[in-house]
């Protein structure tokens, strides 16, 4: 559902929304981009609406922020035109569509109309409620994890951040608190993290968080296999939803002749890597994103 401003062609505002992504913008940021990019996100359908709106969302916000999901067409938008302003800004202002930069500006400027605000009387008959939420994936694989025998610990914090760095870092909480846990274990969390594209490989963020993973697998000291997936089955631009690591991966990728994996995350090409170990995950797309989904299956 797209409705460009007046003056922005659906092309440049696609065009924004790849280079901030490939920029490591986080959801958050994306959004209020395109809300000020739109005629109809961040409120501005449900203002224009002279009936009752009602809104049943599918979340895959960290959150669950009903202003972030799908850029917040039927609910008040609390971010401006200067935040958006600001995003671009820190993200190479000029790698941006002229038309774009001209329309955020006018708006800092106040030469065109802010999106609709909480109180904004417009908004007083529309209703909103989240029936799909994040936590569903996780509870989803709590209940699949029980029932193959497995205890399960469910990290509440959220897993955002550069991928290649949210790893490591998610493998360091986890080994802190092994000791703790009874095995078999069952690690599961959630989020939705960026990727800075430098390289002209193919792969998600869900294969760059699995692959930088690969490395730093043995300082769980147990037989272990991790996952990272996108729920919605398409992780970036491609038909797998994530992959899957063990302590072999690196040691089956030497024997194939593969260059080190290294090599692989500094191209943005954990696509390839994967899909010679046959190491993907397709799913097909399962028409449902409710963010990213981390597993990792701890033995005795």
């Amino acid at each position: 559902m797209a409705l460009p401003a007046p003056g922005i062609s659906l092309s440049d505002k696609q065009q924004t929304a790849r280079t901030l992504m490939a920029r490591s913008a986080d959801i958050y940021e994306l959004n209020t981009v395109r809300k000020h990019l739109s005629a109809i996100k961040g409120g501005r359908l449900a203002a224009a609406s002279p009936g009752r709106v009602l809104t049943l969302a599918v979340s895959d916000v960290v959150g669950d922020d009903l202003s972030v999901i799908a850029s917040g067409p039927t609910v008040p938008d609390d971010s401006t035109f200067a935040d958006a302003l600001d995003v671009l800004s820190r993200r190479d202002i000029d790698s941006y569509p002229e038309s774009v930069v001209r329309h955020i500006r006018r708006g800092v400027a106040g030469e065109v109309e802010e999106s609709p605000k909480s109180g904004d009387a417009r908004l007083a008959r529309a209703e909103a409620y989240v029936i799909g939420p994040q936590r569903g994936a996780i509870e989803g694989a709590q209940r699949a994890a029980e029932q193959l025998g497995y205890h399960v610990h469910i990290v509440p914090e959220p897993i955002t951040g550069e991928a290649r760095d949210s790893a490591r870092a998610h493998l360091t909480a986890v080994s802190r608190q092994l000791s703790a846990l009874p095995r078999p274990l069952c690690v599961i969390s959630s989020g939705e993290t960026t990727v800075n594209v430098v390289g002209r490989g193919k792969g998600g963020r869900n294969q760059e968080f699995a692959l930088a993973m690969a490395p730093w697998l043995a300082t769980l000291g147990a037989p272990v296999v991790a996952a990272s997936i996108g729920t919605d089955g398409i992780d970036g631009p491609t038909d797998a939803a994530g992959a899957l690591v063990d302590p072999t991966t690196l040691a089956r990728a030497a024997a194939a002749g593969l260059p080190p994996a290294q090599a692989y995350l500094d191209d943005n090409n954990a696509y390839e890597f994967f899909d010679r170990l046959g190491d993907l995950i397709r799913t097909g797309p399962t028409n449902t994103n409710v963010g990213d989904l981390q597993v990792i299956l701890i033995g005795q």
